[in-house]
């Protein structure tokens, strides 16, 4: 029977910071304003339909809600990173538990535990860390030509603890037998009525035709060397087949593509064609991409489609080997986002940042519990050397504007020095205002972070910049809710005391969901 999927909470991470910053002295400064301060409506910067899809598909009932997940979820990956880099062998994956305000992440040893404490995740004790799953999932895959057409796919599943084989109804010796076969002594085995299988002669996204019969969907437009063109499923079309857009004007030809073993594609367009970092919402507006940060397991994500609109659900699992009529498709994701024939190569998104195209089904948007799979995009850009292309254009930075008073996010008098506290200001387009996330960090031209003084991560902690250092006190993420999150913290970039005019400093506070806390790229 399948395992029941656990949706996010929140990610509360406070820890003290080690490598401390320097703080210029504000002796002659007043206290940051005392707080609590008062209620105020909660502002969403989503498209309205997108937030009706989640309240509907999530069972959310709140902007508030909606808002949490998704402040929470874009600090969850930058907090799992860190871990596993720190924990190493230790490390035995990361997911959000329904009900929980923190990331989970399992450890192997109790030192390890002490560790992920620190950080302000939670902790498990499991037998086996990721590596030794990951070994044996690999084993699976090396025999996965010998696998019956009964089994459906294997994955990892870091909340079990194990490696998980999905097998049609009766097929549970035929699974424990390819396990045993392939050199793996334990594995969980669920079941699936449903097989999962390609979807063709589909529409998602932005609709595409190949060879004029053969209709898939657009998954993010990307550029390779400078060309347009956008990443989509490799089973849509092969390398050299023609392609027309959604008017049926000519736009190009797919340049790259495969499918089984993975299932992805690159379609280089012509110049009459340009790509913008728009995903289509179904609801008359387009969700804007940020970048491709990798969700964590239990996040909520939604995909865009012809035949199925706009549809959410949570991300249930990575690394999957699905085992296709066509031959097993490796690395694959699985989520509960609902899709139909018309959807494949179409664009999967979480928040503000690029997931995956997605691939295949097991029950549709009318069953009662549909699976979907999908390729995830960050495999497909480093393996061509293409580009996602993002609301930074690939500039050198752009303004960071307040939704409270308009104003940009700047460095006083462009004195970059460590340790200048940053500031509100009449938006002028000088290097004073021009900031970029890089490796999640947000950072001005001359390779300066915004930087939380001292590491704190009390309310009233003064912003300033300081050279970068990877340290945690430098962290930030803008959140599709329009939240700037220090994730080391859990709390947000706030405009102190509400204050609307130019020279209104900055502090760390908890998120309120204010308009002083709110923010947007210019």
């Amino acid at each position: 029977m399948a395992r029941p999927y656990q949706w996010i909470a929140v990610a509360a991470v406070t820890v003290t910071a080690i490598g401390l910053t320097p703080l210029t002295s504000f002796a002659d400064e007043p206290d940051p304003t005392a707080y609590p301060r008062a209620d105020v409506a909660q502002t969403l910067d989503l498209p309205a339909g997108v937030v009706q899809a989640l309240k509907r598909d999530l069972k959310l009932t709140s902007d508030e809600q909606v808002a949490g997940r998704l402040r929470t979820e874009a600090a969850a990956p930058l907090v799992q990173k860190r871990l596993k880099t720190k924990l190493g062998a230790a490390y035995g994956g990361a997911w959000i538990k329904k009900g929980q305000e923190r990331l989970t992440v399992a450890v192997t040893t109790e030192a390890a535990a002490k560790t992920v404490r620190a950080e302000g995740a939670e902790a498990v004790i499991v037998d086996r860390g990721e590596s030794a799953l990951a070994a044996d999932r690999a084993k699976l895959d090396k025999r996965s030509a010998k696998a019956a057409g009964a089994i459906r796919a294997w994955r990892i599943d870091p909340a079990a603890n194990s490696v998980v084989v999905t097998v049609k109804p009766g097929a549970e010796a035929q699974a424990r037998a390819f396990a045993k076969d392939s050199g793996v002594a334990e594995i969980t085995v669920e079941t699936s009525a449903v097989a999962p299988r390609p979807v063709y002669d589909i529409r998602g996204g932005d609709q595409y035709v190949i060879n004029g019969n053969t209709l898939c969907s657009v998954g993010f437009p990307a550029r390779r060397g400078g060309a347009p063109g956008f990443v989509t499923a490799g089973h849509c079309g092969g390398r050299g087949a023609p392609v027309k857009g959604f008017n049926n004007v000519d736009l190009g030809s797919f340049a790259e593509s495969e499918f089984p073993n993975t299932d992805m594609a690159y379609v280089a367009a012509n110049g009459n064609w340009t790509p913008q970092p728009w995903v289509n919402n179904y609801s008359g507006g387009n969700v804007i991409v940020a970048g491709s940060n990798d969700a964590a397991i239990g996040s909520s994500i939604c995909r865009s489609g012809r035949t199925s609109s706009w549809t959410c659900g949570t991300l249930q699992g990575r690394n999957e080997t699905i085992n296709y009529s066509n031959g097993p498709v490796y690395g694959m994701s699985r989520m509960s986002a609902c899709a139909n024939p018309g959807d494949s190569g179409g664009s999967v998104i979480a928040g503000n940042q690029a997931q995956g195209v997605t691939s295949g089904i097991a029950g549709g948007c009318g069953s009662a519990n549909p699976q979907t799979w999908f390729q995830p995009v960050n495999p497909i850009l480093s393996r061509w050397g293409i580009a996602l292309v993002t609301s930074g254009g690939g500039s050198t930075g752009g303004a960071v504007i307040s939704a409270l008073n308009g104003r940009c996010l700047d460095v006083p008098n462009g004195n970059f020095s460590d340790g200048v506290r940053v500031q509100m200001w009449n938006c002028n387009g000088s290097a004073a205002q021009k900031w970029e996330f890089v490796n999640g960090t947000l950072r001005t031209g001359n390779n300066k972070c915004l930087d939380v003084a001292w590491g704190s991560t009390a309310n009233g902690a003064i912003l300033q910049i300081v050279g970068c250092s990877g340290n945690p006190a430098q962290g930030w993420v803008l959140s599709a809710a329009g939240d700037l999150v220090n994730p080391q913290a859990n709390k947000c970039a706030d405009i102190d005391a509400w204050n609307p005019n130019e020279g209104a400093v900055l502090v760390l506070w908890e998120c309120t969901g204010g308009a002083n806390q709110k923010w947007r790229r210019g």
